[in-house]
């Protein structure tokens, strides 16, 4: 199955490159990587255009816009969200694509492993997405309520989202994966797997504070996952 990974980038100059090398690097035979530069203001295009990727523009600034334009781009059978600050290991596409053997799975994901964070704060955030993760997924699934996705470490089905309409652009930022899983959830089974682990930095946590973030998180969950 090829893979069309999309990157969307906004001012991502000073973590593009470190991404890039790693997809680049990545073990699987068929994949193409496309670059959405959502406005940025930075050198990210020149970034980008050093390597042997799709570089795509999006005006429209916000997570989703960008996304849905890559989306849009693909040619993939399979897309892959990754964030410009990502660095996936060289099987992780490898491990991923495994489960879209089974027909009825239309999405993939995995925990975050914040590389560049403490090591308790890390151990903590890595383990409680790593298991309890997992079987919310599955509780929620049972329950035909939702799945759980990670933003930057999805991947799904293209034909699945491209007949719900693509993503929902008016969301901004919070809330985008939850929305997306909750769609695809009522395509197929969505595999929360242990075993899928993306490298992300932990910046916007340093940024904003972790219990900020994970306060906003919880918040936007439920009320996607409850809401008609």
């Amino acid at each position: 199955m090829k893979v069309s990974i999309v990157v969307p980038a906004y001012n991502e100059a000073a973590y593009l490159a470190d991404t890039l090398h790693c997809l680049l690097s990545l073990d699987y035979p068929d994949f193409e990587i496309i670059v959405v530069d959502n406005a940025s203001t930075d050198s990210t295009s020149e970034v980008a255009k050093q390597f042997p990727v799709r570089l795509v523009y999006e005006e429209k600034k916000g997570l989703l816009h960008a996304r849905e334009r890559g989306r849009r781009e693909a040619s993939g059978e399979i897309i892959a969200n990754v964030d410009a600050d990502c660095r996936p290991t060289k099987d992780w596409l490898q491990k991923a694509t495994l489960y879209f053997k089974n027909p009825k799975v239309v999405a993939v994901s995995g925990p975050y492993f914040y590389f560049d964070s403490p090591f308790l704060s890390r151990t903590i955030l890595f383990n409680s997405q790593k298991y309890l993760y997992a079987v919310s997924s599955r509780i929620l699934q049972a329950f035909g309520k939702n799945g759980i996705l990670i933003g930057g470490n999805t991947l799904f089905r293209a034909r699945a989202l491209d007949e719900l309409g693509g993503y929902d652009t008016s969301i901004l930022f919070y809330g985008e994966d939850t929305d997306t899983a909750k769609k695809l959830s009522s395509r197929g089974k969505i595999v929360f797997s242990p075993n899928v682990v993306m490298p992300t930095s932990a910046r916007r946590f340093k940024k904003e504070g972790t219990l900020r973030i994970i306060g906003k998180y919880l918040y936007h969950f439920f009320k996607a996952t409850f809401s008609r």
